[in-house]
């Protein structure tokens, strides 16, 4: 069982950094294994809508989103932490997850997601919701934890100071592997849910 693991801050070490460290270790002591991609200083375009990739099966532009497909596919959880930029995440993550959710073909089903969002004090909450409509779209069981999925700091190291915030984090590991090893049970017993044959209508017919 993995967890891929995605930082979008241009800081290798900074607080985001910190609050996915928190998850990382409490995953692994629950047997998980993580993957981390730091893609924060990557040049990541944004989607231009070419439709190259239901042809391809990949991204015209050819950099961490394509590479990142693979280990989407095989893994049974996504992390993603992302430093709060006017309360959003930030443009690379945006541009990042908009391209590797387009490009994933695959079922994603009951894989499981998890975003955090890290400030100096606020939009962490609009970030957090920003995050969860990438799993909610595509039937990716959304963890909790005991909070909202957010840090607090601003000076690099500040988030080691922000007690509750780290507490939530280690919350959400030890949410996130008992929700994968549930998962993993209930589809070996039971099978993915049913799918109906899409239907999909816009706002005019």
């Amino acid at each position: 069982m993995k967890v891929l693991v995605i930082n979008s801050s241009p800081r290798a070490n900074g607080n985001t950094s910190i609050a996915l460290n928190e998850v990382i270790i409490t995953l692994n002591e629950n047997g998980i294994e993580t993957e981390l991609l730091n893609i924060g200083t990557d040049s990541i375009r944004g989607c231009i809508a070419c439709k190259s990739c239901v042809k391809t099966g990949k991204c015209v532009f050819d950099d961490a989103v394509n590479d990142a497909k693979a280990k989407f596919k095989n893994c049974d959880g996504l992390l993603v932490g992302t430093p709060v930029y006017y309360a959003s995440a930030n443009a690379t993550l945006i541009a990042f997850l908009d391209r590797l959710f387009t490009i994933s073909d695959f079922d994603k089903t009951m894989k499981v997601g998890a975003g955090i969002a890290v400030a100096r004090r606020g939009g962490i909450s609009s970030t957090f919701d920003e995050l969860n409509k990438y799993f909610t779209i595509c039937g990716m069981p959304v963890v909790s934890s005991q909070y909202w999925n957010g840090v607090h700091g601003q000076i690099e190291g500040e988030a080691k100071l922000d007690a509750e915030g780290l507490q939530t984090m280690r919350t959400l590991g030890n949410n996130m592997a008992f929700l994968i090893k549930s998962i993993k049970l209930g589809i070996d017993k039971y099978g993915l849910p049913i799918k109906e044959e899409k239907i999909i209508t816009n706002f005019i017919k």
